[in-house]
């Protein structure tokens, strides 16, 4: 395609099974988090960008994610059916319908604060200097994880427990990237693991960069009940609002006498007149509750 906008990939197509039952009925990127999903509010940042391009995949539920991607002006939904391609196989399948302009992927189920335009314009600048890396990888410290190894060059020599280099500063991959067009023709067809992808690199000398330039930007996986709080906490405050106070979902009426804070009561709740709801996330059929702010 002639057109070289920069193309954004938001990966969309997990299961969500660790919000069961509330993924029940709706895929996690669209769980929505106060006031819009994660993908409308992941799509909101990719704009930021300027130019851009979205696209998104999609597998459990996807019809939905079809939906919102038509009504949230998405360039493509890539449907995957009847298996889910893993995280290397949408940016080939991308590559391989003629887009062009480099691609940036993010992750359709982290509420993040990252600045997207600096990291895409130092991995472009980057990308252009002699042997220059054609994929950046931007990092976060996350203790609990960092399991990104990087060199003093500032690339990739390794991830614990999978392969390359033990030594090296630790790091969290945070699932923000970025390829050129000519990192993503040599991603093969039927690749399905991104990391096999940058193994390969490191073998060939064209190890990804590192971007450690915002290690402590606020990154939250809200891939489970207590990152989904996380997530409100971190939405509430954005939009100005207490962190702490309750989110109802609209078209959610509360009985009367109800008391709630620092709660998210998703539709089909059940709730007694006069209850006093306090750190949980209610839906239909599940109760879970959750840390304080």
């Amino acid at each position: 395609m002639e057109n070289c906008s920069l193309n954004v990939l938001i990966l969309a197509a997990g299961l969500g099974t660790r919000l069961r039952p509330l993924t029940n009925d709706v895929p996690k990127p669209l769980v929505p988090v106060v006031d819009a999903s994660i993908l409308d509010l992941q799509a909101r940042k990719a704009r930021a960008i300027g130019n851009v391009r979205l696209h998104a995949n999609a597998h459990y539920l996807a019809e939905q994610v079809v939906a919102a991607g038509e009504t949230l002006g998405f360039e493509k939904v890539w449907v995957e059916q009847p298996e889910i391609l893993g995280t290397a196989g949408p940016l080939h399948r991308i590559y391989a319908a003629g887009y062009r302009g480099g691609l940036l992927v993010m992750n359709g189920d982290a509420y993040c604060s990252f600045d997207l335009k600096k990291f895409v314009e130092s991995a472009v600048a980057r990308a252009s200097l002699e042997n220059g890396p054609q994929v950046a990888l931007l990092a976060v410290d996350f203790p609990q994880v960092n399991t990104f190894r990087v060199g003093a060059d500032g690339r990739l020599a390794g991830i614990a427990g999978r392969f390359g280099a033990t030594e090296g500063t630790p790091a969290t991959f945070s699932g923000v990237s970025w390829y050129s067009d000519a990192a993503l023709s040599r991603i093969r067809e039927g690749e399905f693991d991104i990391r096999e992808f940058w193994k390969q690199e490191i073998a060939a000398g064209r190890a990804p960069f590192v971007d450690m330039s915002q290690l402590n930007a606020t990154w939250i996986d809200m891939g489970s009940p207590e990152g989904l709080m996380h997530a409100v906490e971190a939405r509430l405050e954005e939009l100005g609002r207490d962190p702490n106070e309750a989110v109802v979902v609209p078209g959610v009426e509360l009985p009367a006498g109800v008391t709630a804070k620092h709660s998210v009561i998703y539709s089909g709740a059940e709730i007694q007149p006069g209850e006093t709801i306090e750190n949980e996330i209610r839906g239909k059929g599940f109760n879970w509750k959750v840390s304080g702010h």
